[in-house]
């Protein structure tokens, strides 16, 4: 490498400080703005240098990425968490040249807690499958709402508010012209989310049904449909970047966390710092797997007994998680081949 740089990235603009490992000449220059043109004119001077850089994984780091690639520009995507813990804990001035000097630094004496890099066709596949969680989520949310109201205003606690027969029941109940208008847009939003979710899940569907990786966890792994399997492959990617199982669980957030100082341990509970889409499917094929036919409901029962049900569920969650990764490890380049939609 004849020049290493690191990239400070924000929506106005972005903060580069390189370094000439030939020379050791120290350089720096402004974004601005911090759209692919201004990129694009920016990094025209690097056409052949040999370039390495280094940027955090936050958002807008894909253009960039596909900029730096544009010129053959080697690129490596910083976790922001573990970078700025890199930085200590003494106070020290924080300004984008310090951010981006740091990045160059990792990146020079190979300290630089890299993410992975997915390919363009995943992460359209893994930008689709988040976008699905985020309306299913508005969508519970909006019956969130509606329970709440109606609660509040004394109705009977009821289940499945958006069945044809509970609708009626609204629509007849004696409620204050406020309540009422609340009630009637969160039905009206839910009914336009189902108007997007249906052919959004009917494609992702088809998908899981042609591409390789979602067969095979549909196959082997009980409880695993096709809406979790295209999730689960999505935000998993390639499991060959993982040196264990142990170290995926860890990806997904379903790992207990531990506090121990002398004798004092606190009690663990779910760190939850990975993407909340592998959570949610994982957990949904975890409750198919508890069904009586499930190979799993025997270890299932036994949990439960001990640590309660949904406890259980998310040990179940961690397991399936496990036997994907192995089951896409296998596969290899296969596993991730991408599928004309």
């Amino acid at each position: 490498m004849a020049v290493v740089m690191g990239l400070d990235q924000h929506r106005a603009q972005i903060s580069a400080e390189w370094i000439d490992t030939i020379t050791g000449e120290i350089s720096r220059a402004r974004v601005a703005p911090a759209d692919r043109a201004g990129v694009r004119k920016f990094l025209a001077r690097c056409m052949g240098v040999g370039l390495e850089v280094a940027l955090e994984a936050t958002t807008g780091w894909r253009f960039v990425v596909e900029e730096l690639d544009r010129v053959g520009a080697e690129a490596h995507l910083a976790e922001p968490g573990e970078t700025s813990g890199l930085k200590g804990k003494k106070k020290r001035a924080k300004t984008d040249w310090a951010d981006a000097r740091h990045l160059r630094e990792l990146l020079l004496i190979g300290r630089l807690p890299e993410s992975w890099i997915a390919p363009a066709h995943l992460l359209d596949l893994r930008a689709r499958v988040r976008c699905r969680h985020t309306l299913v989520e508005q969508r519970t949310e909006c019956q969130r709402r509606m329970h709440a109201v109606l609660y509040h205003h004394g109705c009977p606690q009821t289940r499945k508010l958006l069945t044809l027969e509970n609708r009626e029941w609204i629509a007849a109940l004696k409620l204050p012209a406020a309540a009422r208008e609340q009630l009637t847009i969160a039905l009206e939003m839910i009914d336009a989310l189902d108007i997007q979710l249906g052919p959004f899940d009917l494609s992702l569907r088809e998908y899981a049904r042609k591409q390789p990786g979602c067969r095979t966890l549909i196959e082997k792994i009980y409880g695993i449909g096709e809406l979790t399997s295209v999730t689960i492959l999505a935000e998993l990617g390639d499991t060959r970047r993982f040196q264990n199982s142990r170290d995926a669980v860890r990806y997904s957030g379903l790992d207990i966390t531990v506090y121990q100082s002398d004798q004092h341990r606190s009690r663990g509970h779910l760190s939850r710092q990975g993407p909340p889409a592998l959570r949610w499917a994982l957990y949904e094929a975890a409750q198919a797997a508890r069904r009586p036919s499930s190979p799993d409901r025997p270890y299932n029962d036994q949990l439960a007994k001990r640590i309660g049900g949904n406890r259980a569920c998310i040990a179940i969650s961690r397991k399936l998680l496990k036997r994907s990764y192995h089951l896409l490890r296998e596969l290899g380049d296969q596993a991730l081949e991408p599928i004309a939609t």
